[in-house]
């Protein structure tokens, strides 16, 4: 063996058979053989090409726009919705739920009656009439009873009486929203609202309070790399190393628990603030010790928190047990696939249980089609390896490979043809050993490496990012510039205007103070719900944005005539649109004989 590395350059390019002549005909390959008497392969026989994903992600979940509270404040809040203000009217007049009280029959649009505190009961009342009824048909209309009305409400009284309760001042900004959604159009209590505008946290549509993340795949970590410390890892269950030694040290590899996860240092500033309000909400509403108490992020160590995929209705318990300073959410593959059914992109929201259990309501969903999804109607308190995504049983948890598999990958053999020689997850469930024991082939020196945000989301133009993009296959000798100028062109620039276009044409008109929008300029010329002035929706600039950095990538690299011509008509099209045939002058003496 020849430690030398001069020797083995030196070997390998045959100067130690200095008469041998190189074929050019041959693959530098063959010559290295010829040289050497060595047969030298490729690396790698063959590559797969992949388009870039989703860029990374760590940001609360906020409804557009912002929401404090689930609750209605019409047109008497201003453009802001704001509940502050609603309050200096003596009354407003919004959709609300009418219960009727069991105990002292006071009809109220709360779930506690305010003046006896039992519980009330949705009464059904008919649209046209008025009165109420216990069928869900009036038996004079004839028509659906529902379980709602407009009704006076007194914010004032509402809002003092809940700061009051928290012991606050009158908040400046509370955000509610214009109407509810819900099928009953039952309202939070202000108290929830104005704490989570206290701690600066935002609701979502069904009660809870997110933070979007995007999903990272992870089996092993040090101490180290989750930035906590070894004696916290050992209270909550990591008392060896993926070896079995015992672990004492922070560069020790552990084997990550099927339903832990390590959340970004934002996410964990964020749910600090969420469980303070939890805490609050606790103490000053429910009259009940607090549960978090917590100061510091390292306080969230061994908290539980809820996973849950877009589009689906089951949430996940998952186990902070670290932190990272990327924009993502590190968690075992099995976890992560428990919460996904559907492969739907690669971002998922975390709320902290408590939260969840505790605020969520299935009554504050909208009544539309598709009200119910992405909302934790179910929650899977443990994971079944057996019930996860396909794909996630698919994953190697080998420690090395065999040599039979690298000995068929030169025979371009079917990769299903090989599972069975690789020890993957298929392999180990219904057993013990499909929640640990989880092997690695590549060891890295740290999870946290590279780039901890993309240039993409650096650049905040997407003129900019194109122009890095250009920049980039310009100098990648296997791509070819013109032709990803030419895609560019066709897939993005070209639809967008020619759909901005279009989207102008059949736009609506907005209403600046109430927001209210209509199919067809009213005749009136103003909002005839508040008179407020009308607006566009659709603006010239947000059409012919692209067209200039467009007809200059056809210049540039020299695409076809068409493109050109193609650009050039789209532009016509915008001038004739906006601006029309503009007069001729003509000069007096035209009109002379």
């Amino acid at each position: 063996m020849v430690d030398d590395e001069a020797r083995i350059l030196a070997f390998c390019l045959g100067l130690n058979v200095p008469d041998s002549q190189v074929d050019s005909s041959g693959s530098v390959f063959e010559a290295i053989q010829k040289f050497t008497g060595i047969k030298i392969r490729a690396k790698a026989p063959s590559f797969v090409g992949a388009r870039m994903g989703r860029p990374e992600k760590a940001k609360q979940r906020e409804m557009k726009p912002l929401v404090h509270a689930l609750f209605p404040v019409g047109l008497a809040g201003g453009s802001r919705r704001n509940l502050s203000e609603a309050a200096n009217n003596a009354a407003i007049e919004v959709d609300l739920a009418v219960r009727r009280c069991l105990g002292c029959n006071e009809v109220t649009f709360m779930v506690k009656c305010p003046k006896c505190g039992s519980e009330t009961v949705l009464e059904h009342v008919c649209p046209q009439c008025g009165r109420s009824f216990r069928a869900d048909t009036c038996p004079v209309c004839k028509v659906s009873t529902r379980s709602y009305a407009r009704q006076q409400v007194n914010v004032r009284a509402l809002m003092i009486s809940a700061c009051r309760k928290l012991g606050l001042p009158m908040l400046s900004l509370v955000k509610g929203v214009k109407g509810m959604t819900n099928e009953t159009k039952t309202p939070e209590i202000l108290e929830k609202g104005i704490l989570r505008a206290k701690h600066g946290l935002s609701v979502f549509k069904d009660g809870t309070i997110r933070f979007d993340v995007t999903n990272a795949p992870l089996t092993h970590f040090t101490p180290k790399e989750v930035g906590v410390s070894v004696e916290q890892l050992r209270k909550n269950g990591y008392l060896h190393d993926y070896e079995g030694t015992p672990l004492t040290e922070p560069e020790q590899i552990c084997e990550l628990k099927v339903q832990d996860v390590v959340i970004p240092r934002k996410c964990a500033d964020y749910f600090i603030r969420v469980a303070s309000f939890l805490d609050e909400l606790l103490e000053k509403v429910y009259a009940l010790p607090p549960y978090y108490n917590i100061k510091k992020a390292d306080d969230l160590i061994g908290r539980l928190i809820v996973g849950l995929a877009p589009h689906t209705s089951v949430g996940i318990i998952g186990r902070i047990i670290g932190f990272t300073p990327l924009s993502v959410c590190y968690a075992h593959p099995l976890w992560h696939s428990a919460k996904r059914r559907d492969c739907d992109g690669d971002e998922d929201a975390l709320m902290l249980a408590l939260d969840t259990i505790l605020n969520f309501s299935k009554v504050f969903l909208p009544s539309q089609i598709g009200g119910i999804m992405d909302a934790p109607i179910l929650i899977i308190p443990v994971v079944n390896p057996v019930e996860v995504q396909r794909q996630a049983h698919e994953v190697d948890v080998a420690g090395k490979y065999p040599r039979l598999f690298y000995e068929k990958t030169w025979q371009n053999e079917e990769a299903r043809q090989l599972s069975a020689t690789i020890d993957i997850v298929e392999h180990r469930l219904n057993t013990p050993a499909q929640f640990e024991g989880y092997k690695y082939t590549v060891p890295v020196s740290d999870v946290n490496m590279g780039n901890p945000e993309s240039i993409y989301k650096k650049l905040g133009k997407m003129t900019d990012k194109l122009h890095s993009q250009l920049i980039l296959a310009e100098k990648i000798e296997a791509v070819d510039a013109d032709i990803v100028a030419k895609k560019v062109l066709t897939t993005h620039f070209v639809r967008d205007i020619a759909g901005n276009l279009r989207a102008f044409t059949t736009q609506k008109f907005r209403c600046k103070a109430c927001n209210k929008k209509f199919r067809r300029l009213p005749l009136l010329g103003k909002c005839p719900a508040c008179k407020g002035e009308l607006t566009l929706t659709v603006y010239r600039g947000g059409i012919e944005k692209y067209l200039p950095e467009a007809q200059k990538l056809v210049k540039k690299y020299g695409l076809s005539e068409y493109y050109a011509q193609r650009l050039s008509m789209v532009e016509d099209e915008i001038i004739t649109l906006f601006e029309g045939k503009k007069p001729r002058q003509i000069c007096l003496t035209a009109f002379s004989t």
